[in-house]
Order: structure tokens, then C-alpha cells, then sequence
């Protein structure tokens, strides 16, 4: 992919329609920037940090590069009135939200001239952000890790399905690891991508090292999407995993699946590198990753392959 202008590219400013996903746990101010600094969009996962904690990464990631970032904003987290306050007196310029209603912040960062982008899991609610008003639209399949949709709609069938239903600028995400995958979006009708897991195995990840290790010893089949009765999350089995599993041998005791979550479970696995005990969230396209790697390599792979991707005709 040569620098060129699309959709993506000018409502954000950045050289290459590529959004590094807001992870829990990964993406602090050092991802952020790195990403932004080779041409895309760094943003900083807001969802595991304290208020001050995000502050902090805002002015650091603002220092360590000059070009575009953003914030993602989990709307279901509490102190989100603080998290926006922040967001608005930092002076960050793009938000992505998730998790929620997009009607009930847009309006308010819009007027402070900040460009939003929510996330969604089905054309539904895909229409629903074009009524809010949002500036760009992030279509996400069930391959992805993290939170998910209930749906389980692949990418493959979300991206067509969404293009025809909205005019605003469209990225896609879940299950997008490599230049060709990111062509096969862009020619589905996405405008960008957004990528988690690969950036989750990058140096510059604030994960912890045993999860970035196994992240690339993971292959088919070792991703879960499960808990749908809370907030479907994909997760790699593990005793963890097993045990929320036994939970639902006995019956699908919401209490009992919300208490075994509640000893900050996330936090254990993917920032303090517990792989046994730790919820240990993935997209399925981990099993394409094999290394862990700097952001510019990481870019560089994906402009080669998206370039030497094969455009005959049949």
C-alpha cells in the first residue's frame, strides 16, 4: 500500500487506513504512539486504566509522537463522565467508543471538535450510529478478541452487509492479522481496518511477556466466544476457561459466572501474566502470529503483503 487518501485517511489525518484496536491491558502510550508514528492510528485503551492513569498515558503518548492518536472508551466502565473530562481538557482529538449507547457522548465531543468512531457488531446497530451522528463506523466479527457481538456474524459477511446499509466511512474489524486480509476487507467495502491482536504481540504492547509468548504458540481452535449471558468475550481455553465451563456443567448460574470474573481476572492473565489462572483474551487470527514484534515491523509486513497481494482476474 502506497500512502494515498481515502475516507479513513482524512477524517484522521494519518498516512495509512490502519487503527490499532484500544485493548485492555495493551495499549498504553507507548503502542499508541508507535502506531501513530508509523502512519496509522495509535489509540490508548482507556478501559484498564484509573483516570489519572489515563492522563498520564495521554501526556506521554502527546510527547513521544506529533502526529494523530486517539482514546477508546468502553462506555459499560464506570467513572466515564471523569474519563471524557479528561479526554476533553488533554485536548485528544479522536475518541472511539464501544460498549454502549454512541448517542450518549457523540454530540458532546463532537462539539469540541473531536471526530468519534463507535464499534458495533451487526448492520442493526451499525444504522443505529449513522442516526447518532458519528463521524466513522467500526463494523467487528466474531473473530475478534475481546468483547464480542452476540450475533457471531464473521467479518466476511458484516463488512458487504453494513456497507449497504450506511454512507459514513467504514472500518473493518476481527480477524485481521495480515496485508491480505486487510486488502480482502477494504475490497468487501471497508474504508480502514482496525487491528488488535497482532499490535497485542508487539514489543511495544504494555502486556505482559508471557502473554505476548503465548499469543504466538496459539493456534485454531484455542479461542472460546463464551459468557453470553454477561458480555460474550473470546478468550483462550485455559484452567480459567475450564472452570467458567464447569460452572455452566451445573447450570448457567449468572452469579456464579460474575463472581469467578470479579477477581479481576483480566488483569491476572494478560497485564500479570498468570496464563493458567488469568482470562487471556485473543482473536482467532492468533494463530497466523508467530513472533513477537516492533510496530515498524509489524507495519512493514503489512504494506508488503497488502501490496504483493495477486489482483488477476480469473
Amino acid at each position: 500500500m502506497n500512502e494515498s487518501r481515502n475516507k479513513i485517511t482524512e477524517l484522521f489525518n494519518i498516512k495509512y487506513p490502519i487503527i490499532q484496536a484500544g485493548m485492555i491491558w495493551h495499549s498504553g502510550w507507548k503502542l499508541a504512539s508507535a502506531v501513530s508514528n508509523c502512519g496509522g492510528l495509535g489509540l490508548i485503551g482507556s478501559a484498564s486504566m484509573y483516570p489519572d492513569i489515563l492522563r498520564e498515558n495521554i501526556q506521554k503518548c502527546k510527547k513521544a509522537t506529533d502526529k494523530p492518536f486517539g482514546v477508546n472508551v468502553a462506555l459499560l466502565y464506570p467513572n466515564l463522565d471523569e474519563i471524557i473530562q479528561i479526554i476533553l481538557e488533554e485536548g485528544v482529538k479522536i475518541v472511539f467508543t464501544s460498549a454502549g449507547n454512541p448517542k450518549n457522548y457523540t454530540e458532546t465531543l463532537q462539539k469540541e471538535g473531536i471526530k468519534v468512531a463507535h464499534v458495533v457488531s451487526s448492520t442493526k446497530f451499525a444504522v443505529k450510529c449513522e442516526d447518532a451522528g458519528v463521524d466513522a463506523i467500526v463494523a467487528e466479527g466474531f473473530e475478534a478478541g475481546g468483547h464480542n457481538g452476540r450475533d457471531e456474524t464473521t467479518t466476511l459477511c458484516l463488512i458487504p452487509n453494513v456497507k449497504k446499509h450506511i454512507s459514513k466511512p467504514l472500518i473493518a474489524a476481527g480477524g485481521i492479522a495480515l496485508g491480505s486480509q486487510m486488502k480482502a476487507a477494504m475490497i468487501l467495502g471497508a474504508d480502514g481496518v482496525q487491528i488488535g491482536s497482532r499490535f497485542a504481540a508487539t514489543i511495544e504492547a504494555s502486556a505482559h511477556e508471557n502473554w505476548k509468548k503465548k499469543i504466538t504458540e496459539l493456534n485454531e481452535g484455542d479461542t472460546h466466544l463464551t459468557l453470553k449471558e454477561l458480555a460474550p468475550v473470546r478468550m483462550v481455553k485455559n484452567k480459567f476457561f475450564n472452570e467458567l465451563e464447569e460452572i455452566y456443567n451445573v447450570g448457567r448460574n449468572t452469579e456464579a459466572l460474575v463472581a469467578s470474573l470479579g477477581r479481576a481476572r483480566a488483569k491476572k492473565g494478560m497485564f500479570e501474566g498468570d496464563m493458567e489462572n488469568g482470562e487471556l483474551e485473543i482473536g482467532q487470527v492468533s494463530a497466523l502470529i508467530n513472533e513477537v514484534l516492533p510496530v515498524e515491523k509489524v507495519f512493514e509486513n503489512l504494506l508488503k503483503e497488502f501490496n504483493q497481494t495477486n489482483n488477476s482476474t480469473l
